[in-house]
């Protein structure tokens, strides 16, 4: 029994018709029976927020290099949600110093880092997880249907959301905790959310993640055999409805 991963970024039509770099970061480590994956889109606005997202993403990862000795000293139990609630917090803290470093080094504003970010921590039997501005997380326990675990943050306008370097960051951040038994998560940048989820009602879309599901159960190891996710992510049929950055990051616990 293990977990199984992959993430894979691909840069939108749009910033490839204006010359500029992939926003979108996604990365995860595991940890024997554990795995945190993060998710960053940089803001459109903001002139660094390819690196804003990267250093997000590595930040939330150096985090979590002791989470199997976190999970050890608290005898393997479930985070409750006032536990995930102040880890998350203490996290996203730690991801804003951060930024505010790099823009102290490099001379520039730290809002020229901004970027929204999407973090998880599983285990086989239950998944914490915090969203700070839009993407989505989707799992699949041993039930059939697929669950959002986060409504996106739009904010009040269109094209608005909250990003990590917005002075109510840690308000507006939303942390869930959910103890069953853990199948399939996928989580995502908000360029892929018009193809994923039925926005009508904010309900996965089942033909989108049923593949990618399918996909996991059938490779061995997904991150050396990418063809089909690079395939999809650079696809004409795709790009024809999102020109955006996209990135997803597909994990599933094999229990055979």
């Amino acid at each position: 029994m293990n977990w199984k991963a992959v993430a894979r970024y691909a840069i939108g039509t749009s910033h490839q018709n204006q010359g500029i770099d992939c926003q979108d970061y996604g990365a995860y480590c595991i940890f024997d029976d554990v795995i945190v994956g993060a998710v960053a889109d940089g803001a459109g606005s903001a002139k660094y927020s390819d690196i804003g997202s990267k250093l997000a993403v590595k930040t939330v990862l150096k985090c979590f290099s002791d989470i199997y000795e976190y999970r050890q000293k608290q005898d393997s139990q479930p985070l409750s949600k006032e536990e995930a609630e102040k880890l998350f917090a203490e996290i996203v803290n730690q991801v804003i110093t951060e930024l505010h470093n790099q823009a102290d080094k490099e001379n520039y504003s730290v809002n020229d880092l901004a970027c929204t970010l999407l973090v998880f921590l599983a285990t086989p039997d239950c998944i914490a997880a915090m969203q700070i501005g839009d993407g989505f997380i989707v799992m699949r326990s041993q039930e059939p249907e697929y669950k959002l675990l986060f409504q996106p943050d739009k904010g009040e306008f269109a094209n608005e959301t909250t990003f990590i370097t917005s002075k109510n960051a840690l308000k507006e951040m939303q942390v869930e905790v959910i103890s069953q038994k853990q199948k399939f998560i996928c989580a995502s940048t908000d360029g892929l959310e018009k193809v994923a989820i039925r926005l009508s009602d904010w309900k996965p879309f089942p033909p989108f993640f049923k593949p990618f599901e399918e996909y996991l159960q059938e490779t061995l190891n997904p991150e050396d055999k990418d063809k089909y996710l690079t395939e999809f992510l650079n696809s004409e049929r795709l790009n024809s409805r999102t020109d955006d950055d996209k990135t997803l990051l597909l994990c599933l616990f094999d229990r055979e």
